[in-house]
This record gives structure tokens, sequence and C-alpha cells, in this order.
């Protein structure tokens, strides 16, 4: 009994301590690159309707009323005023493909951080943060809130939860927050975005397409170097950490490996054109190296 309480003690210790260690770091990325761009990136995103006036010159016309302008038969623009608090959901993909990571961490690792960079900013700017944990279904929802405590509940989510399913399911998680959020906010998909097709298509566009009616998202891929192209390395046994499948792959064979590149090419081609086509910020971040630049790039 008193080595098993020991035992405990230590991994709540062990536990801490990287919850600290991510919140002293991505505390700083935050105060010294992020709060700036954050700030400016989303002001005047959130808009909040005040009254409706009577035209004037120079006014944009696109803010015209035109049952008002009809009724009273004098041009009418409606007036907004930028509201002061945001609200920031992050829609974190925990599936199974996140444990995959070949250099410095896993997909899920530089998720976790990136989240964490992004929950500070906002945090920063006295907004609210929310998150979403999805699998191929809804693995947990934190409502958006402000604060140090919540933001440290996120992390801790971040770093502990462990998935109940080992599937991916884009689709599930923007149909879940079109539904849970009705005031417009900024969302953020963390994913490999590994939900496709066995021809590298997406499977979630009808539910973007839903989403990016009612919200702004912004995408931010994580990917690991060696998925891009496999190795020649022999006879290889390869496991599916999502389907439980396991198969042996001739990895020396140069048709395999190019009948793999060509597949993971036109997956990541396929990908960005159905973000632009529905003008979709995006990014994608790489499990070895900064990703500072490229967040920052995403944010401008």
């Amino acid at each position: 009994m008193q080595s098993s309480f020991h035992s405990s003690k230590t991994d709540t210790a062990e536990f801490l301590k990287k919850i600290r260690k991510i919140e002293i770091r991505t505390k700083a990325l935050s105060h010294q690159i992020f709060a700036g761009e954050y700030h400016s990136a989303f002001k005047g995103r959130g808009m909040t309707f005040s009254e409706v006036r009577e035209y004037q010159w120079g006014d944009d016309v696109r803010s015209m009323d035109w049952n008002v302008t009809a009724r009273l038969r004098k041009p009418h623009v409606k007036v907004f005023e930028e509201e002061r608090e945001l609200t920031m959901v992050l829609l974190v993909d925990v599936s199974r493909s996140g444990l995959f990571g070949t250099s410095e961490a896993t997909k899920r690792e530089r998720i976790a951080e990136v989240a964490a960079v992004l929950s500070y900013s906002a945090i920063l700017n006295n907004d609210k943060v929310g998150a979403l944990f999805f699998s191929d279904k809804v693995e947990k929802f934190i409502p958006p809130k402000k604060g140090r405590s919540h933001l440290l509940h996120i992390i801790r989510e971040m770093l502990e939860l462990e998935p109940e399913s080992d599937g991916t399911d884009i689709s599930v998680a923007l149909r879940f927050l079109s539904g849970a959020i009705k005031k417009k906010c900024n969302a953020f998909l963390l994913s490999d975005m590994m939900d496709v097709s066995p021809e590298g298509a997406p499977l979630y566009e009808e539910a973007l397409k839903v989403l990016v009616g009612r919200h702004d998202l912004s995408v931010i891929r994580v990917s690991d170097p060696k998925e891009a192209e496999i190795p020649a390395m022999g006879l290889v046994h390869i496991k599916d950490s999502e389907s439980g499948e396991t198969f042996w792959v001739n990895t020396d064979s140069a048709k395999m490996r190019s009948d793999y590149k060509e597949w993971y090419n036109s997956f990541v081609g396929q990908c960005k054109s159905l973000l632009n086509r529905y003008k979709v910020d995006s990014v994608e971040l790489s499990t070895q190296g900064d990703y500072v630049k490229s967040l920052m790039a995403l944010f401008r």
C-alpha cells in the first residue's frame, strides 16, 4: 500500500512538472510573439449589430439595409460595433494517428503545445477559450471560459485525455461546433487531416461548408517528415494505429514507394484545394524544427 501510494505521488508530481513546463514555454511564446499578432489578426472580426441609420457619403454599400431602405424610401445602413470580447474554440484531434512521430515530438505532442500557445494568446487578450477533443466521435467538450485555472484545465486534458475511439472523423467535430456555439467564434482545427477516402479525398467537405458559414475557421495541419515518403528498409511489419490492422510491406519496392508518395501528395493537394475553395486560412506545421514562423504567418 505504501509503495503504491508513493508511486501515485511520484506520477502526480511528474505530471504537474510536465504541465508547468508546457505552461512556461507557451506563456513565454504568447507574451513575446503572439499577443500582438493575435490581437491584430482578430481585431474587428467579432462584430455585433448596433443600429440602423441613414446613409452618409462614404459609407460601405455592403452594409446597406435594403429592407429599411425600401420601407422608408431613403438609403439606410447597418451600424456594427467591434465586440471587445472574442471566443476561441480549439478543435483538437486526439485520434491514434497522432501518436506517430519520428523526430522531436509526436504529432499529438506538437498539437498540444500549439493549442496551448493559442490558448494563452486568447487569455492574454482577455478572450474566452474552449476546447473540443475528438477522434471519430466527440471525446470531450470544454465550454469557453476565461482565466488561468480554466486554461490549465484545458492543458491538463491535452496531456492526459485517453480517447475511447481510435479513428478520425473531422465531420463529427465540425458539426458539433456548428451546433454547440451559437455566437460567432474563432475556431482552430488542429489535426493531421487524415480523414480521407482511399484516393486521398477529404471526407468532411459538407460539414466544413456549414461551419465556415457560421464561424471563422483556421486549420493547422501537423505532419511528420517521414510521412511524405517511405524509405527503403526491406520487409517491414506495419500496424495501422487507427484500424489495428497489421500487414507486411516490402519497402524495397520502388513502385510501392512511388505509389505511396503519389497518394500522399494527392492527399495534401486535395486538402489544400478544399480549404482554399472555402477560403479557410491554413498552415502546415512539422513535428521537427521550430513552428513559430509558420504560426505567425497564419496570424498575418
